[in-house]
């Protein structure tokens, strides 16, 4: 008798086995992606391509991060040490961040949302986005973080410059791709699904999730954009989100 073939490419994996296969397949890409536009973009290469290089790389870059939060909710392996491997190694590639720090911080927002006890959240005014932002990021980079960013990011770009990148494409896909990653985080992971509306109701009902297709929910933010479902499953695989938004409407 011939065996059938899966209906789903992955359906003979499991739910570790395909977070830690989504978990390697962002690294890698993110890796090849900036060895890549390091070496293969020049003065000859067309506006357009380094256009669309900028926003690919600016899209794997919010992957690593992603990488880092499932990590945070052990969503990527069972075994905790390799789970809390990809945390410290993909918080470190995003920024130079301290994975405990954001661990803590993120299972504080979980717990207290929209409080004085959530790191992530200010009692701004609902269009005070830049206000917000500037405080959002001050958060992570307390206690001398800032000066471990800062010269260590200034260090490893001359240490690239030595070794012949030029710093035209160092600024454009390394700098500018984490600037914009940041902002793409905060604005659909922390911005639009936490303004807080007047008498807002209990909690999960005063979280936002944003109302897109699935297709642009994984371009916006890897389906960060449905945040009520991540904050009601917090150990959801983020790929499984646009199910349970599914579920939700149903």
């Amino acid at each position: 008798m011939v065996s059938q073939s899966p209906s789903h490419p992955f359906k003979s994996f499991s739910q570790s086995q395909l977070s830690l296969y989504w978990a390697g397949l962002i690294g890698l890409m993110w890796l090849v992606s900036l060895a890549g536009t390091f070496t293969l973009f020049d003065a000859q290469t067309p506006l357009f391509c380094w256009l669309w290089a900028i926003l690919v790389r600016t899209f794997l870059h919010t992957g690593l991060f992603i990488v880092t939060h499932e990590a945070i909710h052990r969503n990527i392996s069972g075994f905790h040490r390799l789970n809390d491997a990809f945390g410290y190694v993909t918080s470190w590639l995003y920024a130079l961040l301290p994975y405990q720090l954001l661990a803590k911080n993120h299972r504080l927002h979980h717990r207290f949302p929209a409080t004085e006890q959530d790191p992530d959240h200010h009692d701004v005014g609902m269009g005070e986005f830049w206000l917000w932002y500037i405080q959002f990021m001050k958060t992570y980079q307390t206690g001398g973080q800032i000066w471990v960013s800062l010269i260590g990011i200034s260090l490893i770009f001359g240490a690239l410059m030595v070794c012949g990148i030029p710093a035209t494409n160092l600024i454009l896909f390394w700098i500018i791709p984490m600037v914009l990653s940041s902002l793409q985080l905060f604005t659909f992971g922390i911005f639009l699904p936490h303004r807080q509306r007047d008498n807002a109701p209990e909690y999960g009902q005063d979280i936002k999730s944003i109302h897109l297709p699935v297709f642009w929910s994984l371009i916006a933010c890897y389906h960060f954009g449905y945040h009520r479902e991540h904050h009601l499953n917090p150990h959801l695989p983020w790929y499984q989100l646009p199910q349970a938004y599914k579920d939700g409407k149903a």
